[in-house]
């Protein structure tokens, strides 16, 4: 597995790619509006930059990278001074896209002109105009240097921080059998060997970014997390979810359609944090003030409307929602995961496999079980300024 290579979303806008499949993205990025709000005006009242640098890490692709630059843009236009001789001079905004080579840049390139259309449109229907806001494109791992010294204002990152970057090293073949993931029959020690991947990757991600940041800087990031300190049963369902995957995979072990050497030797390079395990390291790089912390669950809702059929009610209608709960849970894990499972075990098992993944979600759900929402962490955290 090379994670520069294998690591990417499903790229297009095709029914299975990750544009067509990214919702519950999309929710955390509106429901932390609010905080990058806050990291903005806080960035304009302290530091009164006459430009500013933002940078999006692990963008992706597709309207989701461009929502929340729309929120910058809305956030600076509506705190422009109203003085005519300021307005001759307005903040312009640098946006870096960021995210690993094998990104699908191109689908978000190919979108900026209509996008910068449609919002010029917008808002000269409102009688305002937005800054000058200008594109590049970053291609490069976050656990590596990006830019210059004191360079960027904002850093913000959405969804992206729990994937490691690499394998936990030390986690050999057969140390972790039957499992793609920390799993229930996950032993001690491989447990600990994701912990220290994390701990180490997101050390070093926040040494890096503080080298970046301009004195003062903020940073938003956005991961999807866990309740508590416990990997298995702590809440957040990252654990559960690629649990039933493991289950779907060793159902096709059992079919012989997968080697189980194959699934032996496998293990997916991500992990999803406790808030407790965030602030400490935080806390830990001594770089770092933590401004604000959010923890909140965020629900599927596959339809963006009511479950149910218009002709169904009751027992019907339920079994109906935790279908389409399950089916959308599946496109969502697929579009993010299918390159790497591909890569490993062969592009002829993953329709099947995310079959009967679904199905398996399914029953989870109607026996009562975890998957209807997922548990992210959110953090604003704000550059020292050293004396």
């Amino acid at each position: 597995m090379k994670m520069e290579r294998d690591l990417h979303t499903i790229k297009g806008d095709g029914d299975s790619s990750y544009t067509k499949n990214s919702s519950i993205q999309r929710k955390a990025i509106l429901a932390t509006e609010p905080m990058v709000e806050k990291a903005i005006r806080g960035l304009r009242t302290d530091l009164q930059p006459r430009s500013m640098v933002v940078a999006d890490l692990g963008c992706s692709s597709g309207a989701n990278t461009l929502l929340f630059v729309s929120k910058v843009i809305a956030t600076i236009s509506e705190d422009s001074p109203t003085d005519s001789n300021i307005r001759e001079c307005p903040m312009e905004l640098q946006f870096f896209l960021n995210d690993l080579p094998s990104n699908d840049f191109n689908h978000t390139f190919q979108s900026l002109e209509q996008f910068k259309q449609l919002t010029a449109q917008d808002y000269a229907r409102r009688g305002l105009q937005p800054p000058p806001h200008y594109f590049a494109a970053v291609a490069g791992s976050f656990y590596t240097e990006l830019f210059p010294c004191s360079s960027v204002h904002l850093f913000h990152s959405s969804f992206s921080l729990m994937w490691l970057s690499q394998v936990p090293e030390h986690l050999h073949s057969n140390m972790n059998k039957g499992n793609i993931h920390i799993g229930v029959t996950t032993s001690p020690l491989a447990a600990k060997l994701y912990l220290d991947e994390f701990e180490k990757g997101f050390s070093h991600f926040l040494q890096l970014r503080c080298r970046e940041l301009v004195p003062g800087g903020r940073m938003v990031l956005t991961i999807l997390g866990r309740k508590n300190d416990d990997m298995i049963f702590g809440g957040g369902t990252l654990s559960s979810t690629l649990e039933l995957l493991s289950q779907a995979m060793r159902t096709l072990i059992e079919e012989g359609r997968v080697e189980e050497e194959k699934l032996d030797t496998f293990n997916l390079p991500i992990y999803s944090p406790s808030p407790d395990e965030l602030k400490r390291l935080v806390e830990q790089s001594h770089l770092l003030d933590i401004m604000d912390t959010q923890v909140f669950d965020l629900p599927y809702d596959p339809m963006d409307q009511n479950y149910s059929k218009p002709d169904q009610e009751g027992a019907a209608a339920a079994d109906d929602a935790h279908e389409a709960i399950g089916r959308k849970i599946a496109a969502g894990l697929r579009a993010v995961t299918e390159p790497l499972l591909a890569c490993h075990f062969g592009e002829s098992i993953i329709d099947e496999l995310f079959a009967v993944f679904a199905c398996n979600m399914t029953r989870q759900l109607e026996s009562g079980g975890e998957g209807r929402a997922v548990t992210v962490i959110s953090m604003l955290l704000q550059a020292k300024v050293l004396q």
